[in-house]
């Protein structure tokens, strides 16, 4: 007697196939603008933890406290391959290690994912020990645009010259010499 075998047959396999590979077509897409507002998400929240971090050291130590790109002769401007928490007591922007009035480094935050753009307007920010922003410090915006700069899940936080700290409403761009 001739058994029936249960299972697929090719042509049915085939149909499957394809029917998956175009719902996987459509629904990558989507999942890739997903995971960029995620890390958008996250990312600007972090900025804005060490924008407080910044700000609460400058009160407790009672002390100029400085955040910026360091490169070897003091701030630089690109935010996105990272930056460095110290306390400012020498020459200001600058990291100090001589002269009896060493700077001390707080935190270091590395480079962003290399697809992404972060800016600001300035080169640093600097809070004084009363949590106001420094002479010389500009407020505004830090723009975090994943994949793109036009991404449509871009995150901002603002930053005042009282140096409050909030989330940007609104749409947020990176300028192109960013990143």
């Amino acid at each position: 007697m001739l058994s029936i075998g249960k299972g697929f047959t090719l042509v049915e396999l085939m149909v499957t196939i394809a029917i998956a590979g175009v719902l996987l077509s459509v629904g990558i897409p989507s999942l890739t603008s997903l995971y960029e507002g995620y890390r958008a998400e996250s990312e600007i929240r972090k900025i804005q933890q060490y924008l407080m971090f910044t700000r609460n050291q400058a009160v407790s130590y009672g002390s100029r406290v400085t955040m910026c790109p360091l490169t070897a002769s003091g701030c630089g401007s690109d935010w996105s391959n990272g930056f460095s928490i110290f306390i400012d007591n020498g020459t200001i922007r600058s990291l100090d290690t001589s002269n009896g009035r060493t700077d001390q480094i707080l935190k270091k935050i590395y480079a962003i994912n290399s697809s992404d753009f972060l800016s600001f307007a300035a080169n640093s920010i600097s809070f004084t020990s009363d949590g106001l922003m420094a002479t010389g410090s500009s407020s505004g915006t830090f723009a975090y645009c994943p994949g793109s700069q036009t991404s449509p899940e871009s995150r901002g936080v603002d930053v005042s010259p009282s140096g409050k700290v909030r989330f940007t409403l609104g749409s947020v761009t990176c300028p192109s010499t960013s990143n």
